[in-house]
């Protein structure tokens, strides 16, 4: 039952919001959950994982509570030292609390995600050395979600080490957080802060919240299934018949891909986003104009910015504040001066960041070329940084100069594309060999771009599949455009007149319904998000 699909929209959808509205407002909550517990089954049968996931930050944190309730009863009674050691071993056993959690949800994740991948590459590096071990591991599972849900888990209980939140003693509540039905499935990556007393608070529906929910929905069908869907017969050509790809079709692929990509899963979150909006829960944002960015640090804050949120958060600003890494930067200023401590120490931070990024899409090895890809560029734009800046200075041009913000943008474009040709890949040799066609052999097909791109044995579109997708880019373009100029398009149409509000709901309803990837010829195409 994916965000897309009939039985979602039309079923359990307005099903719930009957059901969490007859209900009185302290059930409410109870709700949410069981409902969230259907979805969750509706779609896996491993609903052990989260609940165990629940139960077990759940008590985690109740333990770290009580260490430093205990702890603060007996402090009075203390002297100066000791208190000092009642704090120094309060720390201790309290931040083993919190890193046992964390290896027990990394190990459920390991398990699920990363056993056979680790296995096999295990078995093949033995092999290089004429060993082979045989290692077999038998059918594990693989729970919906598990790679965004398991981050909400671990982010809970380090703000309770970090005392960012208390403990929460009901582990109902905690449950609603981690197993909430719209975002499950492929996020966004919450924070027990942003999203858990909205959740419990069961407040009853609103005339203006279901129109605002409703809207982002339709907005997200409209860039699922008038544009992703048909780009993914494209896609699929390219990737299918990567050995005999030419320059030309290499690239049409890339951003065709990096398209798709973008439209199904900006447009399955805004239908997670517009859902939990009918109930009153606000979600966090996880796009923001990501084509508009300048460079590739300013991407990663525009795209999948709950994910770059939390390694952010809870990876980032752990390596570089560690004593460790300071004392390297402070070696480094003195033997190396200020701009070799920048580079390194940025480095030491970015590298298990990008790594962990690439690991977290899942078990291969373009993933992992992916993350450590972003981490060369990234890194290459900090070690570059002060030298561009002296650069501008001389020309007396800044980041808004139009012809030096565009040039910045299509050249953001190359290093987006490139990544995703990568990401898309199967295995390293057919992203390889994509990406060698780009600069060996024939640029264009001898029967020409247009004959190949309407082939109906090769790729299956038609002149009028191409024009649907281009209407659809259009029009997704200007609303972009209109949310990085902060014109509120959205809340003007939403507090517009009745009249314009339901003739753009109808507008978007009818261009799903004659112009939607649907019907004969199309395969209903899975989300990629939701097998992450």
């Amino acid at each position: 039952m994916a965000y897309h699909e009939n039985l979602y929209l039309l079923v359990f959808l307005p099903l719930i919001l009957i059901v969490y509205q007859v209900f009185p407002k302290k059930l409410r909550p109870y709700v949410l959950l069981v409902f969230s517990c259907l979805f969750f089954l509706a779609n896996s049968k491993w609903i052990i994982v989260p609940i165990l996931l629940t139960v077990l930050i759940w008590l985690a944190g109740m333990r770290i509570e009580k260490i430093r309730l205990d702890a603060e009863q007996k402090l009075p009674e203390l002297d100066k030292a000791g208190k000092k050691e009642l704090k120094a071993e309060t720390e201790k056993r309290t931040h083993r609390i919190m890193i046992i959690g964390n290896l027990i949800i990394l190990g459920i994740l390991f398990y699920a995600q990363y056993l056979h991948f680790t296995v096999d590459n295990v078995n093949r590096v033995f092999s290089v050395f004429g060993i082979d071990l045989a290692l077999k591991v038998g059918k594990t599972f693989f729970p919906i979600g598990i790679s965004f849900y398991s981050l909400e888990a671990i982010g809970y209980l380090i703000d309770v080490y970090w005392n960012k939140v208390q403990a929460d003693h009901n582990p109902f509540r905690l449950g609603l957080f981690i197993l909430f039905f719209p975002q499950v499935m492929e996020g966004p990556i919450a924070s027990y802060k942003d999203t858990a007393a909205q959740l419990w608070s069961g407040e009853g529906l609103k005339v203006d919240n279901i129109s605002a929910g409703l809207f982002r929905i339709l907005l997200g069908l409209f860039k699922k299934m008038m544009v992703a869907d048909r780009l993914a017969r494209v896609v699929g050509c390219v990737y299918n018949n990567y050995t005999d790809m030419y320059g030309f079709m290499v690239i049409l692929g890339a951003v065709s891909y990096t398209i798709q990509l973008y439209m199904e899963f900006s447009g399955s979150i805004d239908i997670v986003i517009g859902s939990a909006e009918m109930l009153g829960i606000k979600l966090p944002e996880n796009f923001r104009q990501p084509f508009m960015a300048q460079n590739a640090a300013d991407f990663w804050r525009r795209w999948h910015i709950s994910l770059g949120t939390w390694f952010r958060t809870y990876l980032f600003y752990a390596v570089s504040m560690s004593k460790s890494v300071k004392a390297i930067n402070k070696k480094l200023r003195k033997s190396r001066g200020k701009y070799a401590a920048m580079v390194g120490t940025s480095a030491m931070a970015l590298l298990p960041v990008w790594l962990a990024t690439g690991l977290w899409h899942g078990p291969s090895w373009t993933y992992i070329f992916y993350g450590f890809y972003y981490f060369c560029i990234l890194l290459a734009e900090t070690a570059i940084q002060p030298y561009m800046e002296k650069l501008e200075d001389r020309l007396q041009i800044t980041a808004k100069t139009p012809w030096y913000a565009a040039l910045n943008i299509v050249r953001t474009w190359i290093v987006i594309f490139t990544g995703e040709l990568f990401f898309r890949a199967k295995t390293m040799r057919q992203a390889l060999v994509l990406f060698k066609h780009i600069f060996t052999g024939s640029f264009f097909p001898e029967r020409g771009v247009w004959t190949i791109l309407t082939d109906q044995k090769a790729i299956l579109l038609e002149k009028a599949d191409y024009l649907a997708i281009l209407g659809g880019i259009i029009v997704i373009v200007i609303i972009d455009i209109c949310r990085e100029k902060d014109l509120k398009l959205r809340e003007k149409i939403l507090q517009g007149p009745i009249a314009l509000r339901w003739s753009v709901y109808y507008l978007l309803i009818i261009a799903l319904l004659v112009f939607g990837a649907y019907g004969s010829g199309f395969q209903a195409v899975e989300l990629i998000y939701a097998g992450f």
